[in-house]
């Protein structure tokens, strides 16, 4: 069976998140209907034994009903609040810390390359990434609401217990929930599964009153009847919390189970190595991946890389399919494989030569030796200075449309990020790790290009402030780095910036927005790459910037002007002369021009607002539309053969701003 590409697992998460509603509101209504039982067993005598279907449209039950369903949402608004905050409300509230980028600990390092090599490869954001510090088991997740604010979650027993290779996996295994939508969908099942959990919360609170109101002496306590119903009724809504519990579990395995066994697939997709993900699963099975140390392990089983919680019935209600079954889809017989390289390990031995050995033949990985490609995006060779990419041949990846590369990893991309970091300097590389040094960073990449002196007339024009404005000590390292590693790391060095970034509050992510666009505006003129730098910057660092756009659109009539703005611009960019630029417009927009590409004529000029309207308004499409607006994009760009760096940059600015992770090209 063919894997499922980016849009339809990204169609398949909305449609899930749709199921999730139904779900819910299904155990309101069972939930509810079971409250309104106890309730009419408790007023039977003063209703004069009316059948319980006239008592539920009576005002008892109709309030009784009321009752429970503002509850219950009350308890999913109240969560659903609290997590607003994304993904790194998620990982504190489960006590996890950050990582340091500059961190001396040697699993920390081995993480935080991993885990940027595989951004760089896919075209993401570098994640945060937080710890849980006193948990033992192997286990992971991911949160957030889209792929720029996510953050990615490790138990110190992943990071100890697990070699290179089998980390590697892990991390693979969640970078697919990054790309597929998942995280949205798992946060927004806290939320819910909070308030059908909230009735037997009330039960149990209504117990816990009634025997300590119990414990008292006969004299304060006038109505002991009373109390003993109190008692009974909180009995009664405690038993029916477990109703809440079963139900919750049930949505967390329809919901999960199946994009678990497609995170695992994608692993193996873009490591190559399924003796990676599938050694660390082996060591999940004889050790544990339960979450012990935080009373949200239930709430969050759905989200985690293996069963972070204990639970009966695991075979109906575990939220991930058992550990020999993921083993096997990964590859047929690997876990007979695994048992295998046990059974030779000494008695007592660390469990490490049963999951590591030889990597299959063709299995690359980020951890061996890249080629020596620096400076091409492509994976071909091409001047240090990155500046264009080598044509294509009739029979390169030229035949592969860009669509189909949106949330993968290809061979040449992990070769690039792996030697990428290699060449960066140490001092560049911690740098981009620090509050200030990505401020500066921004800065650079903007007048990195021109003369000594308007550098400086440039960055006169910022406003003095201690961390925003421009700092000529950390410039002076940054700029000649950028100089010299050439055109091809400015997106990659953005990239492992990000975490750094989303550390300044809103005023100072503005006033950040506000100086970069100062830089543009100074030569009163405006480049591909500055448009592509301060778009890039908006949408992940401005207002609402961690919201998910939801689909406003599922056909392209309504997106039309978008389109006309954006493929205008990509076929001048494209066309080396103004004539190819209409004809390369008109064949970019014919599949979309349901009466002609007359209504829609090519524009001479787009402004960056206008860019940046467009590219939201084309975010709100459905995902299986999305596919064709990239390669129309694409085939605006490899047009005359050769695709230049603020190509693939506007390129990359466009896959982004869609929520489309675009890796570097293998064209």
């Amino acid at each position: 069976m063919a894997h499922p590409g980016f849009f339809q697992r990204q169609a398949s998460a909305r449609r899930n998140t749709s199921l999730l509603v139904f779900l819910f509101i299904t155990a309101v209504m069972l939930i509810t209907l079971a409250v309104c039982l106890v309730g009419y067993l408790v007023t039977r005598s003063e209703t004069s034994g009316q059948p319980f279907h006239y008592w539920l449209l009576s005002s008892h039950g109709l309030i009784t009903a009321s009752a429970v369903v503002i509850l219950i949402c009350m308890g999913s608004l109240i969560r659903w609040a609290d997590l607003s905050g994304g993904g790194s409300r998620v990982a504190k509230m489960v006590g996890a810390r950050p990582i340091d980028p500059d961190t001396r600990d040697g699993d920390e390092r081995k993480l935080r390359n991993i885990v940027e090599e595989m951004a760089i490869a896919s075209g993401v954001p570098v994640p945060e990434l937080y710890i849980m510090d006193s948990e033992t088991g192997i286990n992971a997740f991911v949160a957030g609401y889209t792929p720029g604010s996510a953050v990615m979650v490790v138990t110190h027993g992943a990071i100890t217990q697990l070699t290179r290779d089998e980390l590697q996996g892990v991390v693979g295994h969640e970078f697919s929930h990054i790309f597929n939508g998942d995280m949205r969908l798992n946060v927004r099942l806290i939320a819910l599964l909070a308030g059908i959990l909230m009735i037997g919360q009330i039960g149990g609170f209504l117990v816990r009153v009634s025997f300590y109101s119990g414990g008292r002496t006969t004299a304060r306590n006038r109505d002991g009847r009373a109390q003993a119903a109190m008692g009974l009724l909180g009995i009664a809504l405690f038993v029916i919390g477990y109703l809440g519990v079963f139900f919750g579990r049930l949505i967390q395995a329809a919901v999960s189970r199946q994009r678990e066994t497609l995170a695992d697939a994608s692993s193996v997709q873009f490591t190559r190595n399924p003796e990676g993900i599938g050694g660390a699963l082996f060591k999940i099975g004889l050790r544990s991946s339960y979450l012990d140390t935080t009373g949200h392990a239930s709430d969050m089983n759905h989200m985690c890389f293996g069963e972070a919680a204990r639970m009966k019935f695991s075979a109906l209600l575990a939220s991930h399919p058992p550990i020999d079954q993921r083993i096997n889809a990964i590859q047929p017989g690997l876990m007979a494989r695994l048992k295998s390289r046990l059974r030779d390990t000494e008695p007592g031995s660390d469990l490490r030569a049963a999951t590591t050995g030889r990597r299959p033949e063709g299995a690359s990985g980020f951890a061996d030796t890249a080629a020596d490609i620096y400076g091409s995006i492509s994976g071909r060779r091409t001047s240090p200075s990155g500046s264009a990419i080598a044509a294509p041949t009739p029979t390169s990846t030229t035949a592969q449309k860009l669509s189909e590369r949106v949330g993968t990893v290809s061979p040449e991309g992990e070769d690039f990020a792996v030697h990428l970091l290699r060449r960066l300097p140490s001092t560049f590389r911690g740098l981009l790790y620090t509050r200030a040094g990505a401020i500066q960073l921004c800065y650079a990449l903007l007048v990195s290009d021109l003369d000594k002196r308007q550098q400086e007339e440039c960055l006169g024009l910022l406003p003095e402030h201690s961390l925003l404005g421009a700092q000529s000590d950390l410039l002076a390292k940054l700029i000649p780095a950028l100089q010299n590693l050439g055109e091809a790391v400015r997106f990659p060095a953005l990239e492992l910036a990000m975490p750094a970034l989303r550390k300044l509050d809103p005023d100072e992510r503005a006033q950040l927005i506000r100086n970069a666009r100062k830089l543009v505006n100074a030569d009163k003129r405006i480049t591909l790459f500055e448009l592509t730098l301060t778009s890039f910057l908006s949408r992940h660092l401005g207002v609402d910037s961690d919201r998910a756009m939801p689909v406003r659109h599922r056909s392209y009539k309504p997106v039309m002007p978008a389109l006309q703005r954006l493929l205008s611009l990509l076929a001048r960019a494209g066309a080396g002369k103004s004539a190819d630029a209409g004809i390369l417009y008109r064949e970019a927009i014919a599949g979309f021009a349901s009466r002609g590409s007359g209504d829609y004529p090519i524009l001479t000029k787009v402004t960056m607002k206008q860019l940046q309207e467009a590219l939201k308004a084309l975010n709100g499409l459905s995902p299986l539309l999305k596919p064709a607006v990239i390669d129309a994009c694409g085939h605006c760009i490899t047009y005359d053969g050769v695709i230049e760096v603020r190509e693939y940059e506007l390129m990359r600015l466009v896959a982004d701003q869609m929520d489309c992770p675009m890796p570097p090209m293998t064209i």
